[in-house]
């Protein structure tokens, strides 16, 4: 079974986001504090409305002066580009996967299903040895 070449599931989870960036011209520090927010990349546009809207703050702005408030800060701590953080979610699972395959092949049963014999077992039962 070979896996296919294409998007990875987390460059897809990430997807809204990154369509987000592009429209509302967002830096990736902007996207970071809007995740953390908690705020949703498909409603942005009900935010994003300030030139229709003149009460309204810049959607960065906006974000900007919520994070400040919940946070304390005026930047996140860490904030990779989507991109990236997709390739780090991918090898972070690669990494869990072959852990765990490891760990199959330490519990790993011989082959044909039969377990080894213990010496115990050949004591009562010497054909199994393959002797006399």
């Amino acid at each position: 079974m070979t896996k296919k070449k294409g998007k990875s599931h987390a460059l897809a989870s990430l997807a809204p986001w990154i369509e987000a960036r592009g429209r509302f011209r967002l830096s990736n520090d902007h996207v970071q504090m809007a995740r953390e927010l908690g705020m949703n990349p498909k409603t942005l546009g009900k935010l994003a409305n300030h030139k229709q809207e003149p009460w309204k703050a810049p959607l960065a702005q906006f974000i900007e002066e919520l994070y400040l408030r919940r946070f304390g800060r005026a930047r996140p701590e860490r904030s990779p580009s989507l991109e990236a953080r997709a390739r780090e979610l991918d090898a972070k699972k690669l990494e869990r996967r072959e852990r765990k395959l490891q760990r199959g092949m330490a519990n790993a049963v011989p082959e044909h299903g039969d377990p080894a014999p213990r010496p115990s077992d050949l004591e009562r039962h010497p054909s199994k040895s393959g002797g006399a």
